[in-house]
């Protein structure tokens, strides 16, 4: 009888931008764990991303299972970053046209 593999690597695949993202998808990790924790399903999950295959899904389930407080670190990270993002572009950019007109509806509603 053959050797019977104990061990299988993670559907994971870390990118340039230091996104990781599940199987051979651009899904990312941080999206199959965001709904992993509000309770959805691997196969709710696969619906909601259909080029994430239900191996690889469970496989990223597992892995967040198993490494949790590293995950979590990596997703606070991802905040983080999001959040910085966020405001280097609002303080970059002016506001649009729409923005400023809310601001004058607002300012005339309120006045």
């Amino acid at each position: 009888m053959g050797e019977v593999v104990t061990t299988l690597p993670a559907p994971l695949k870390a990118w340039e931008d230091g996104t990781i993202r599940v199987g051979s998808s651009r899904v990312l990790l941080d999206l199959v764990v965001h709904h992993f924790k509000q309770g959805a399903t691997a196969e709710q999950i696969q619906h909601s991303f259909p080029s994430v295959t239900l191996r690889d899904i469970y496989g990223a389930i597992f892995y967040y299972l198993e490494h949790t407080e590293e995950v979590e670190t990596y997703l606070a990270n991802q905040e983080t970053q999001a959040e910085e993002i966020e405001q280097t572009l609002r303080s970059t950019q002016g506001p649009t046209c729409v923005q400023k007109r809310l601001e004058e509806r607002r300012a005339r509603i309120f006045k």
